[in-house]
């Protein structure tokens, strides 16, 4: 069995590369105050934090989630920790708040946006992962298809699918062999986890 990069999953199997991190999710910003309490030492220990971020299509004050939000990136900022991020109908104000950081690597999970935000995230530096909801979605394909391989992660986040099966699928969309998209996920992941 070959071993894959899942950036982001809510159901380790412990037989693939499966970064583990900690953070405030922002559906539940208004739980906490302080993410510093919170987060302790578990944020010196985790590989990333997140998944942090923004959902504007949720119920919790945008305020509030701001707050929270530029809290962990300054955690993240000062361990030097790369952060998986949330961002649902919140993409302006997302770019703005990362560009007051110097962060060592920025992940957009489960990344369903356009093209043209891809780009945007892409010119920056920053990283796109891709789930099984990019299947669904013609838009997101367009954004898969213009992020570079070193620039790409591969997620199962809360679906059960196993995530060679999403590697499979993400392969055939770019039209790529699916050990060349395994092999420059790791690359990717050694690159910004330093291994």
């Amino acid at each position: 069995m070959n071993c894959y990069v899942d950036i982001h999953t809510h159901h380790p199997t412990g037989q693939h590369i499966e970064p583990r991190g900690v953070g405030i999710h922002p559906w539940d910003a208004e739980r906490y105050a302080s993410c510093e309490l919170l987060l302790g030492d578990e944020a010196t220990t985790a590989e990333l934090i997140g998944e942090i971020g923004l959902d504007f299509a949720c119920g919790v004050d945008r305020q509030l989630q701001e707050q929270v939000f530029r809290q962990q990136l300054l955690i993240a900022e000062r361990l030097q920790k790369p952060v998986v991020l949330h961002c649902v109908k919140a993409f302006e104000p997302m770019m703005n708040i990362l560009s007051e950081h110097k962060l060592r690597a920025v992940i957009f999970h489960g990344f369903i946006g356009s093209a043209e935000q891809a780009q945007r995230a892409l010119d920056r530096g920053y990283f796109l992962s891709f789930g099984v909801n990019v299947l669904r979605s013609p838009k997101s394909i367009k954004a898969l298809n213009i992020c570079p391989l070193e620039q790409m992660f591969v997620e199962s986040d809360e679906s059960l699918i196993p995530i060679a099966e999403i590697y499979a699928e993400i392969a055939c969309l770019r039209g790529v062999d699916v050990a060349v998209l395994a092999a420059k996920t790791e690359e990717n992941y050694k690159r910004i986890f330093d291994r």
